[in-house]
């Protein structure tokens, strides 16, 4: 009986939980994030005060080198032009997109790049780093309206923020970030 009572509790917080992320959505307070990409993003920034994740996301974390053994260079802002940071290119999939080699293929010499660790389950990913980040992580199930409408609509993974978070400048200024930049420009 008491587990019974217990699991109501938990079903009621997670539609309040919900609740609140739909009412900064709403409000478009800017407080909120959806997706992979931007869900990552403002964990890097450590804006990201609770983390939400469906139990059942089905993604998978992928850490690539490219064929050569190697990993990507690549260049930072003006300012620190001179320092630059040797990356392993991230990928995120479901099943079905796994499918598709496309994304395996590095760019810049046509080859399938080689996985750097084990394939690991996002959910897991974020299980073992969310600490890191300053979040508070929370799993929800799709079993309530508002559940279900979270999952299909938002992809069953988001935030509460912290703090607001312009998204699309961010996007851009990760554009930028990929071409070189040279002090000896301003000489």
């Amino acid at each position: 009986m008491a587990a019974e009572s217990l699991a109501n509790v938990k079903f009621v917080q997670e539609k309040k939980l919900i609740q609140k992320y739909f009412d900064e959505i709403s409000q478009d307070s800017g407080k909120y994030c959806f997706g992979i990409a931007d869900t990552l993003k403002a964990l890097e920034l450590g804006a990201v005060e609770t983390l939400i994740v469906w139990e059942n996301l089905d993604i998978t974390r992928f850490v690539l080198r490219n064929a050569a053994g190697g990993i990507s260079l690549r260049h930072t802002r003006p300012y620190d032009s001179l320092i630059h940071h040797l990356e392993e290119p991230i990928v995120h999939m479901n099943k079905e997109q796994e499918k598709d080699r496309e994304k395996f293929i590095d760019k810049s010499t046509g080859l399938e790049m080689e996985q750097a660790q084990e394939p690991q389950p996002l959910l897991e990913w974020f299980a073992e780093k969310y600490k890191e980040f300053g979040a508070n992580l929370e799993f929800v199930t799709n079993r309530s309206q508002e559940g279900a409408q979270f999952v299909k609509g938002f992809g069953g993974i988001g935030g509460l923020l912290r703090y607001k978070v312009d998204f699309t400048n961010l996007a851009s200024a990760d554009d930028e970030e990929d071409e070189f930049y040279s002090d000896d420009d301003d000489i």
